[in-house]
């Protein structure tokens, strides 16, 4: 497996936790479950955390290769 394939594996997993979140927020509104609503909201902020770091990691550890080549 290489370096970018296990990055975007990993914005799966954040994906993954992100639509868990959606549907626990969700879930807590509906129901009016204060305590379940709060964990939905941080397992959104959560997944999408991960998932937006490891899809910018691919483009940093490509960009200072390109400013090498071209100098």
């Amino acid at each position: 497996m290489k370096k970018s394939e296990r990055r975007v594996a990993i914005a799966l997993v954040g994906v993954a936790i992100w639509l868990g979140g959606l549907y626990s927020a969700i879930h807590g509104l509906i129901y009016d479950r204060m305590t379940e609503f709060r964990y939905g909201a941080l397992a959104i902020f959560v997944g999408v955390a991960i998932a937006v770091i490891a899809l910018n990691l691919i483009s940093i550890r490509r960009s200072p290769q390109k400013k090498g080549k071209g100098a």
